[in-house]
């Protein structure tokens, strides 16, 4: 299945989050600590971006992805779908996987991260609780995906990497013309322990 950021950077739409679920957007920079586990995301031809996860904001879909990094899940697959000035998204595989809840403010989630340069995050169906392996990296801001979608950590490295991966040559559906393969992802845990997610249905 071919789970798409329903969002576009052009779309006019811009998401208002009711009185129940009201929050403060935060800047990611106030969430980096030494405590936060890391991941590099190592890119044939380009190179090593790093992240900070922030379970703070996101827990169960930040054990989703370490759970899916720490047994390779990650490794050879593609960014199949680029848009630059919006996000690269990877992470689509024929392997089933489990579906997580969507930790965000419309599917009733306080999740203030915003979608900004560099900020990670899980792509989706219409339904909000089908996010399960593909993610996306913010090239420029979206605010517009701001309470929408499961932003759940941040580039604190690595972003010529991402400027560069952004602008490879696509075609009409956005997928890159020539591989840009990922050639593992290694996660950096900082001596705590993350229990695998909860599921909320299994994918089929």
């Amino acid at each position: 299945m071919i789970l798409r950021i329903l969002l576009r950077k052009d779309d006019k739409f811009r998401y208002n989050i009711s009185n129940n679920h009201k929050e403060e957007h935060m800047n990611y920079q106030e969430l980096l600590n030494d405590q936060n586990p890391e991941i590099t995301i190592s890119v044939e031809s380009f190179g090593d971006i790093k992240l900070q996860l922030f379970p703070k904001v996101a827990p169960n879909t930040v054990r989703n992805f370490i759970h899916l990094a720490e047994k390779g899940f990650f490794d050879q697959l593609i960014f199949h779908r680029i848009i630059e000035g919006f996000m690269i998204q990877g992470g689509q595989s024929k392997e089933l996987t489990c579906a997580i809840r969507g930790e965000f403010a419309s599917n009733g989630i306080s999740n203030p991260l915003k979608h900004h340069r560099g900020v990670i995050s899980m792509a989706r169906t219409n339904d909000k609780n089908s996010a399960s392996s593909q993610f996306f990296i913010m090239h420029q801001a979206a605010p517009h995906l701001d309470g929408n979608y499961a932003a759940f950590g941040a580039t604190i490295s690595g972003f010529e990497h991402i400027d560069q991966i952004a602008s490879v040559k696509t075609n009409m559906s956005d997928r890159p013309y020539d591989d840009v393969r990922i050639s593992k992802i290694t996660v950096d845990k900082k001596g705590i322990i993350y229990e695998p997610p909860v599921c909320f249905s299994q994918k089929v």
